[in-house]
C-alpha cells in the first residue's frame, strides 16, 4: 500500500562545518536510527489518519500578489529609531562610483531582518520580477539594462550586492490519478517544486547555479548575507517499506552548476538526522535552507525535526516557525475535537554559520500572520484566537501569551485572555513594552496592552470604533496609522496611543469603496518618515473608478491626501500598483506593466520605464 504523507516535519538545513555542533547543542529529542523506521512511523500516522488528516491550514501564509510573490534583501543597516522597524527602513546610501540617495527598503517587521517581497532595490539598481521575468532597471536613466527569464511561477527575490537569488515553484496542479491512502481518493496533487536561482547581477543578469527542491517555498528571512528559506514538502510515497526506495523518502535536492557543468543530486536529508516530538505532529516535510549570500550556493548539510509549520517570524537572533497542531481526535470519527493550538518551534540564528533547533511550546487557537509574534528581551509574545467550541458551544476569544525558553521548551509566564468575546484577531502591532490588537465582528475594539511585566501582561485601554484595522504602523512617537476599512469603504485612521489607558483617534480619511492588498499583504505599505507621508495601492469602484496609489501625508493630528498616482494605457486604462518605494526625492511604484517616478514633493509624474 502507497503512503501519501500528511502533516509537516521541519528540517534545518546547515553548512556542512557546523552539522556536529548544531547535534550537541540541539535539546534531546527521539531520533530515528534508520530511513526504514522514519517510514514505518510514517505510514503508521498517515494509515490511522486516513492518509489526509495532518496540521490544519487555518494559519496560511497570505495570499500574494498578481506580479509575483514575496522576496529578499537587507538594507544597509538603518539607526534604530524605535523597538519596531518602519515600513519602510531607510537605507543610507553608500558609494558606489558616487554618492547614492537615501531610499526606502521593503516594509519589514524587525530592523536588520529583511523579508521577501517582489521588488528590491540598492538605490542605484532596481530589481522587480514580472511576467516571469527578472528586469534590471538602472535608476540614473531610467531604462532597462537587463532582463532574463525565469522558470516556475510565483517568484520571489533575493538581493545582496551584485548577487540575486530568484525563489520560484513549479508543479502542484491537482490531477487524477489513484491514491489509496486519500480522503479524496481518484484525485491528488502533483508534486511541488522550488526552484532557487542564484544570478550574477554585477553586468547583465545570468544564471550561476540553480537548485531544485522537493517542496513549497513558504517564507524567508535575511540576517546580514545569511538568508534561511523555510520550504514544506510531502515525502515520497514508498511502495515496500523493506526495498531501497526508502532512502529516498524524503526527496532529493538536485544542483546544477552553469559554472562547473556539474549537477549534484543528495537527498533532503539523511534519515538518521531526523528528530521528533514525542507526540506525533504530523509528517509532511518543512525545510530550512540555510545559504550565505557572500559565497553562493553550496554543498549544505541536513537535520530536522519532525513538526508542522505555515508562518514564519523572525528576530535578531532567533527563527520562529509556528503551525496549527495536528489533532489526534481527527483520527477517530465520533469523538469531539479537543481545543485547537498552534505550536511554536525556536531556532537559534545568532551564528551565521549554523541554524540550530532549541526548543518547542504551544499557543491557544491560531494566529493570524507573523505580526502576531514578537520577540522581545528573550522572551516571544504570541496573539492568537481560540475560535468557538462545538462541544461546548463557547464563543471565541483572544489571548496575548508571553513564551520563555527553558531547557527544550517554550514555556508561558504570562498571558492575559478575553479579548474581543465573539471576535477575532484582525490586525497586531508589538512595540517594545507595548501591545496592540484589534479584533473585529461589528466593531473595531483597539486593545492597548502593557507588557512591561511579561509575567503579568494585561490590557490597560480599549478603543471602540465602527469597522476595522487590517494593518497597524507606527508613525511617529506615540501614534498608530491603522489602514482597514468600515462597510465596503477603505479607510486610514491615526491613531494616538501615548497614554495606553485612553487611546483615541485623531482623524479617519476614507479613500471610497473597494480594497486595497495592504489588508492581506503588509510589504505593499510605505511608510517615509522623512516626508512624514504613507502610501498605498488601491483600488475604488463606483462613478469614478480608480486603480492606483494614493498617498497621505501624516500630521501632529490630521491625515490629508497629498496625490494618487495611476499606470494607465490606452488598450487596458489603469492597472493594479503592486508596490510603491522612495530613492531620493522621487517616489517609484511598480506595475506589471512598468516602473513610474513621480515627485514626492507634489507627486507630478517624472519618468516612466515601460517593461
Amino acid at each position: 500500500m502507497r503512503l501519501l504523507a500528511a502533516g509537516t516535519l521541519i528540517l534545518a538545513l546547515v553548512g556542512a562545518d557546523a552539522a556536529s555542533a548544531a547535534t550537541k547543542q540541539r535539546p534531546r529529542l527521539k531520533a530515528f536510527a534508520s530511513c526504514t523506521q522514519l517510514v514505518d512511523y510514517a505510514r503508521a500516522g498517515a494509515e490511522r489518519a486516513d492518509g489526509g488528516v495532518g496540521v490544519t491550514p487555518r494559519v496560511a501564509p497570505q495570499p500574494t500578489d498578481a506580479v509575483t510573490t514575496p522576496p529578499i534583501m537587507p538594507p544597509p543597516s538603518p539607526t534604530r529609531t524605535d523597538d519596531v522597524a518602519t515600513a519602510a527602513p531607510v537605507s543610507g546610501g553608500t558609494e558606489i562610483g558616487g554618492k547614492v540617495p537615501d531610499f526606502s527598503g521593503t516594509n519589514v517587521q524587525e530592523i536588520g531582518v529583511d523579508e521577501p517581497d517582489i521588488l528590491k532595490t540598492d538605490g542605484r539598481r532596481i530589481f522587480a520580477v514580472t511576467d516571469r521575468t527578472l528586469r534590471v532597471i538602472d535608476v540614473a536613466s531610467s531604462t532597462v539594462t537587463g532582463t532574463l527569464a525565469l522558470d516556475g511561477s510565483g517568484h520571489t527575490l533575493l538581493l545582496r550586492g551584485d548577487r540575486v537569488l530568484a525563489i520560484s515553484s513549479k508543479g502542484g496542479e491537482f490531477i487524477s490519478q489513484p491514491r489509496p491512502v486519500a480522503p479524496e481518493p481518484g484525485f491528488a496533487p502533483t508534486p511541488t517544486v522550488t526552484i532557487i536561482t542564484e544570478i550574477d547581477v554585477s553586468g547583465a543578469p545570468k544564471v550561476m547555479r540553480t537548485m531544485e527542491v522537493p517542496g513549497r517555498f513558504v517564507d524567508a528571512r535575511l540576517n546580514g548575507a545569511v538568508a534561511r528559506l523555510v520550504i514544506d514538502s510531502v515525502p515520497q510515497p514508498v511502495e515496500d517499506p523493506g526495498s531501497a526506495g526508502v532512502r529516498d523518502f524524503l526527496g532529493r535536492t538536485v544542483l546544477k552548476s552553469k559554472l562547473s557543468g556539474k549537477t549534484f543530486r543528495r537527498n533532503l536529508a539523511p534519515c538518521d538526522a531526523v528528530t521528533r516530538p514525542a507526540q506525533f505532529s504530523g509528517l509532511d516535510v518543512l525545510a530550512i535552507l540555510t545559504v550565505d549570500l557572500d559565497r553562493g550556493m553550496y554543498s549544505l548539510d541536513r537535520d530536522g525535526v519532525m513538526a508542522g509549520a505555515q508562518v514564519v517570524y523572525g528576530s535578531e537572533g532567533s527563527l520562529y516557525v509556528a503551525s496549527h497542531r495536528y489533532v489526534r481526535a481527527l483520527e477517530t470519527s465520533g469523538q469531539a475535537p479537543a481545543n485547537m493550538t498552534t505550536e511554536i518551534h525556536r531556532f537559534d540564528t545568532s551564528d551565521p554559520t549554523k541554524t540550530v533547533y532549541r526548543a518547542s511550546g504551544a499557543v491557544p487557537g491560531f494566529i493570524l500572520n507573523h505580526y502576531a509574534l514578537s520577540e522581545y528581551e528573550g522572551k516571544l509574545r504570541v496573539a492568537s484566537t481560540e475560535e468557538p467550541n462545538w462541544a461546548n458551544a463557547t464563543e471565541s476569544q483572544s489571548t496575548v501569551t508571553v513564551l520563555d525558553q527553558q531547557g527544550s521548551r517554550l514555556v508561558r509566564i504570562g498571558s492575559v485572555t478575553g479579548l474581543g468575546k465573539g471576535e477575532r484577531i484582525y490586525a497586531v502591532r508589538f512595540m517594545g513594552e507595548q501591545g496592540y490588537v484589534v479584533t473585529f465582528r461589528q466593531i473595531d475594539p483597539l486593545y492597548t496592552l502593557d507588557l512591561k511585566d511579561p509575567t503579568a501582561p494585561k490590557v490597560v485601554g480599549e478603543l471602540k470604533i465602527p469597522g476595522y484595522s487590517a494593518y497597524l504602523h507606527p508613525v511617529g512617537e506615540g501614534r498608530l496609522l491603522g489602514i482597514g476599512r468600515e462597510g465596503t469603504g477603505v479607510q486610514a485612521s491615526l491613531f494616538d496611543v501615548s497614554n495606553p489607558a485612553a487611546p483615541q483617534r485623531l482623524a479617519v480619511h476614507p479613500f471610497g469603496a473597494g480594497s486595497t492588498p495592504v489588508e492581506n499583504e503588509s510589504h505593499a505599505f510605505l511608510y517615509w518618515p522623512q516626508s512624514n507621508l504613507a502610501v498605498i495601492p488601491l483600488q475604488t469602484y463606483g462613478e469614478t473608478p480608480f486603480q492606483g496609489a494614493a498617498g497621505i501625508t501624516i500630521g501632529p493630528s490630521t491625515l490629508a491626501e497629498v496625490g494618487r498616482v495611476v499606470h494607465q494605457t490606452n488598450e487596458r486604462g489603469q492597472v493594479p500598483i503592486e508596490r510603491s518605494f522612495v530613492i531620493g526625492d522621487r517616489l517609484y511604484t511598480l506595475s506589471y506593466l512598468g516602473v513610474q517616478s513621480t515627485s514626492l514633493a507634489n507627486f507630478a509624474a517624472l519618468s516612466y520605464t515601460a517593461f
